[in-house]
């Protein structure tokens, strides 16, 4: 379908007649025009921001069936029965592990015979060579990858199978592609685009300030004193809402001290029964507990509106993790808080968990010499058996040296041996340099985290600063500007925002934000750096990139 001249009149009138929408949020327009036209698309939203709307609008304005990567089955059925209860949506089936052989065919079935819009399915499922081939058979015309930055281990939620997404859509004849997700920095952004293999793509990046959602931080010292502040602050607010914590051990003790307290507390974390992390999430959902703590198991697919409030009991990993965790709150619109209890022993923990994915050295000489000693393709799980790792550390470990030439990775899970790669040694020696960069780089958005729970100006300008927009003056709801804090940049700053540099250290970046005499520099190998502008102007340490 052609969308010019009239997409946007098209675009409105289908929202109102599909969605019951009197108008459309920031970027819902801008990326539904750009699938129209045939553009792979990336879109960056905040969580509750109404990224189902803009697939939902766009498959039914292209003709053919739509295909949806979804990382959970839990989440596939939501999305399904959210098409359901739209009379003017088309219709919507899920294909996954749950479903009978018989089932399954049913489903394919309606696929070919064009009686689906929209199809469901795990990126798992992209790996049944006949699968993907019945898929490709049906002609879709969107591919839909929800939750994209699960693409990503410079993202918080690396998913290994998301890895083989890109090979899978070039093999359903690469139609137009919407990737989707609540966050993606720039270096994120960027592997997704390249993982996908999203041709010339169009980036909308919109809506990170959310005015509704109080931001604050409370430094706290002792372990006494934080436990007794975080439930101090559950009773305090009004239900429900979501306490986030490091552990399995500590989402157990908090719900533990908030029953004690009188409130209708339950935990949640990964190890769990399935049944059990069911039976929580439908409590919550059902407004039948005041409050749940959990780990960031508890993520994807809680969608109610009605959460006022989500507090971080320990500092998260990234900002990229802290704020798709926040935008959980007031997706009604109305007011919701968010303070994240700081204390510096938590650092630690954080640093010894951004450590635990890096491969090393020995893993990625073996990992080489194995698929080199093969005689054609190697199945990956079974080097992985061999070699004793685990299915993201392998993974990991692939994907780097498919980075430097090596090998290929396909979709099926088979790995090939490129012929004119380099040789094992030399591949995993530019493999390591590649998995140092990501610790660098770790450890730098861990020390932007950081930042945020210590700055003394604006809480929201600093979020919005750091997903690349910008905000005209303070945000206006975060403990700072309550304490009158004043807008960050200085009066000449040197470079604009997102403007490139070089560094005679660390290379080639963009510039993110200032913070008065400070400015922060996202290096493309070194991660985030923090400089003095005095040194900068006085040593000439920044100077403008080459065109």
């Amino acid at each position: 379908m052609s969308a010019d001249p009239t997409a946007t009149g098209v675009i409105r009138t289908a929202a109102r007649s599909l969605l019951d929408f009197d108008r459309l949020r920031p970027g819902q327009k801008e990326a539904v025009k750009s699938v129209l036209e045939q553009r792979d698309t990336l879109v960056v939203l905040p969580t509750g921001s109404g990224k189902s709307a803009i697939y939902q609008i766009a498959g039914e304005l292209i003709d053919g069936p739509t295909l949806v990567v979804s990382p959970l089955i839990a989440l596939q059925a939501d999305q399904v029965r959210s098409i359901e209860d739209r009379a003017g949506l088309g219709k919507a089936a899920a294909l996954n592990s749950t479903l009978t052989a018989g089932q399954r065919a049913d489903v394919l079935a309606r696929y070919h015979a064009g009686d689906l819009e929209f199809l469901f399915l795990a990126p798992e499922q992209l790996a049944n060579e006949r699968t993907l081939a019945e898929l490709a058979a049906g002609g879709p015309s969107l591919v839909v990858v929800d939750e994209a930055h699960c693409v990503s281990d410079w993202g918080h939620d690396f998913r290994p199978d998301y890895l083989r997404v890109g090979a899978a859509i070039d093999r359903l004849g690469h139609p137009p592609v919407l990737a989707l997700t609540a966050t993606a920095a720039p270096p994120v952004r960027q592997e997704i685009v390249d993982r996908l293999g999203l041709a010339d793509p169009d980036i909308v990046v919109r809506g990170f300030d959310r005015p509704n959602i109080h931001l604050a931080v409370r430094r706290v010292q002792d372990e006494d004193t934080h436990r007794a502040a975080v439930v101090e602050a559950v009773e305090a607010c009004e239900p429900p809402g979501i306490v986030y914590v490091a552990t399995r051990r500590e989402a157990e003790r908090y719900a533990t001290d908030l029953r004690v307290v009188g409130l209708r507390a339950a935990h949640y974390h990964g190890g769990m029964h399935k049944d059990d992390r069911r039976a929580t999430h439908h409590a919550f959902l059902d407004d039948e507990l005041d409050v749940v703590v959990a780990t960031p198991a508890f993520g994807m697919g809680i969608d109610k509106p009605n959460v006022r409030f989500v507090h971080h009991a320990n500092i998260p990993d990234s900002l990229d993790s802290y704020y798709q965790e926040v935008g959980r709150a007031g997706r009604d619109g109305e007011p919701a808080a968010a303070t994240l209890f700081f204390r510096e022993a938590d650092l630690g923990i954080r640093r010894f968990f951004a450590g635990g994915n890096a491969v090393g050295p020995e893993t990625l000489e073996d990992l080489a010499a194995g698929i080199d000693a093969a005689e054609g393709h190697v199945d990956a799980v079974d080097l992985g058996d061999r070699l004793g790792l685990s299915e993201v550390k392998l993974t990991v470990g692939l994907t780097r040296l498919e980075d430097v030439g090596f090998l290929r990775l396909h979709p099926d899970g088979r790995v090939e041996r490129l012929a004119d790669g380099p040789a094992p040694r030399e591949a995993a020696d530019a493999a390591g340099r590649q998995d140092e960069a990501h610790e660098r780089y770790e450890a730098s958005r861990l020390e932007m985290m950081r930042a945020y729970a210590e700055t003394d100006h604006c809480r929201g300008r600093f979020l919005v600063n750091y997903y690349g927009e910008h905000l005209d003056g303070t945000c206006g709801h975060c403990d700072r500007c309550d304490a009158g804090a004043r807008a960050a940049t200085p009066d000449d700053p040197p470079f604009a925002l997102d403007c490139r540099v070089v560094h005679p250290k660390w290379g080639s970046g963009t510039v993110t934000r200032y913070e008065e005499d400070r400015v922060v520099v996202l290096f493309d190998e070194a991660g985030y750096r923090t400089l003095s502008l005095a040194v900068v102007r006085d040593q000439e340490l920044l100077t403008p990139a080459g065109p």
